[in-house]
């Protein structure tokens, strides 16, 4: 298999294999001698440079001790799509695109979320995010819409980690004044962004509506930045349908550009946490 720049499923791939092997207690050569290969092949298949055949895979994770079958399942469909260009996914219940979403979001060390609209994921309430989602996705199920809820809290714990993620939020002032839930789920909200604003990894600033035009008002946006210096950064744009992934450097270098612009706008962390306790007492 041909060495190529990582894609999205292989960057995954590359990010999960590390993760069993260290569960397991196993070193690279342990898992070279399994599969019959050298050192430097592990090391290229775990830093996404280099493809891994579903016999080789299935190999690892019988020597990892990986029994569920749904991880299972979710190794060989993004080995087997490893090599595909990571185009726009489309939506559905758990689309593949969510799946490379928190993907990122476990994996990375670095997030900065700029939000123009609604509130970051990694800062909602409960409350907060069932009224999100029960109005963008007409027609779930209260289970469904249960799942979609439960899945976004269970995100949040990356942020109690003992290593968590450096987290930048930017978020616009219109994203607080609007009611999401009512006056009471959004007072809950508010305060939970006050609050998550105290921990040490996390930085919060907000773009004062009198900062009249700016970057951001094209759309929301997240980059994700890795530890591994293999890995690129990634730009994730939602839409209605699906998620769009871009990491060309050109790409990724553009939207790094527009988040310092943005941050230069905003209004300082100790400033934004004002405002926020403003449109609280206003609710």
């Amino acid at each position: 298999m041909s060495e190529s720049r990582p894609t999205v499923r292989r960057r995954r791939l590359a990010a999960l294999l590390v993760k069993f092997r260290e569960e397991a207690g196993k070193t690279t050569d342990e898992a070279a001698e399994r599969i019959g290969c050298h050192r430097t092949k592990i090391n290229r298949i775990e830093n996404a440079r280099l493809g891994i055949s579903l016999g080789e895979l299935r190999d690892l994770l019988t020597f990892y001790d990986v029994r569920s079958d749904a991880q299972i399942d979710e190794m060989v469909a993004l080995a087997r799509r490893g090599r595909a260009p990571g185009w726009v996914q489309r939506a559905s219940l758990a689309r593949p695109s969510y799946s490379d979403f928190i993907g990122y979001e476990e994996t990375s060390h670095y997030i900065r979320s700029f939000q123009s609209t609604l509130v970051a994921g990694l800062l909602q309430t409960p409350d907060y995010a069932r009224a999100v989602i029960n109005a963008a996705q007409a027609g779930l199920t209260p289970d469904e819409v249960d799942a979609l809820v439960t899945a976004r809290m269970e995100r949040q714990n990356v942020l109690q980690r003992a290593k968590p993620p450096r987290l930048s939020v930017i978020q616009c002032e219109a994203a607080l004044r609007v009611a999401v839930g009512g006056p009471t789920a959004m007072a809950h909200q508010l305060d939970h962004l006050a609050k998550m604003a105290q921990h040490p990894t996390i930085e919060l600033q907000v773009i004062p509506n009198r900062a009249g035009a700016h970057a951001g008002l094209f759309g929301s946006f997240v980059l994700f930045g890795f530890p591994n210096p293999e890995f690129s950064d990634v730009v994730c744009v939602e839409h209605r349908t699906g998620t769009l992934y871009m990491e060309r450097p050109e790409e990724t270098a553009d939207y790094t550009l527009i988040f310092d612009s943005l941050r230069t706008i905003a209004l300082s962390p100790d400033d934004s946490l004002e405002l926020i306790a403003s449109v609280r007492r206003e609710l």
